[in-house]
């Protein structure tokens, strides 16, 4: 079969079945040669070393449960030194999940600001309820921890605008919810050396989700775009106001340097 009675093939089924056309424009292949179209960013962001930002990093990820759904510890252990770095006295988050993430940052920043849907919309979506029960676990008894309920893509964020120093995104991770979230990220910042934080930009730490990618960069003001990077090792992409020296992600490149992982055991009582 040649190409042409492939498209017309395809396009009878896709008129056939609308549905089938969701099946294209999620293609990872699509999002990508259509990020590449409009940024020409073909190896996606710009790589920002971790040891360029913090030559000598050190930090320490607690509580954290190695369970699903869960950000990784580096990318925990990053938000904390971003924290320090940039002297966070105002952070907000979108998306709790169990809470590690904003008790993490709790622990070095004076006032935390989770936002998540509601328990019963949780419910409504997934029809299971320990799992809308475990959300804010870690974080619910925290003094400086302040729980904000709604759905991001409708919420009036208006009052909380130009209060905060950082911003972590990791809501629904669909394009239209990361471009919204990151529309609104943007107007939370407090100053010119306020920073944001995308969770999952990458399905591993050497694999784009250009989804994501397409997203964060249409949600971004365009005078702001050249200084968001994907922090090498994590899932996270960033924005700082600062500029780095950067690289392109080579995946499967040789290590330059390796973690040392100290784990252990707390048992919680709660």
């Amino acid at each position: 079969m040649n190409k042409l009675n492939k498209f017309f093939k395809a396009l009878g089924r896709i008129v056939k079945h609308p549905y089938l056309l969701n099946l294209v424009l999620q293609d990872e292949s699509s999002n990508k040669e259509d990020v590449i179209q409009k940024y020409g960013l073909k190896d996606g962001l710009p790589l920002l070393e971790i040891n360029e930002l913090f030559p000598d990093f050190h930090e320490i990820a607690k509580p954290y449960a190695y369970l699903s759904g869960a950000t990784m510890p580096i990318d925990i252990a990053l938000m904390r030194a971003l924290a320090k770095k940039y002297a966070v006295q105002d952070y907000f988050e979108i998306g709790t999940w169990r809470g590690e993430s904003v008790a993490n940052l709790a622990d070095v920043v004076q006032h935390c600001v989770t936002f998540n849907l509601p328990k019963e919309d949780i419910i409504k979506l997934t029809d299971n309820q320990l799992y809308a029960d475990l959300h804010s676990f870690f974080s619910k008894d925290l003094p400086n921890v302040e729980q904000l309920y709604g759905d991001s893509q409708t919420f009036d964020f208006a009052p909380h605008f130009g209060k905060y120093d950082m911003v972590f995104v990791d809501g629904d991770h669909h394009y239209e919810s990361v471009k919204k979230d990151t529309e609104t990220a943007f107007k939370l910042l407090k100053d010119e050396r306020s920073i944001i934080v995308w969770h999952d930009y990458g399905l591993d730490p050497e694999t784009i989700r250009w989804d994501v990618m397409g997203a964060i960069l249409d949600g971004t003001p365009a005078e702001k775009r050249k200084h968001i990077y994907h922090v090498s090792n994590t899932l996270c992409a960033v924005y700082l106001p600062d500029d780095f020296t950067t690289h392109k992600l080579v995946p499967y490149e040789r290590p330059t340097k390796y973690f040392e992982i100290d784990i252990k055991t707390v048992t919680v009582n709660n």
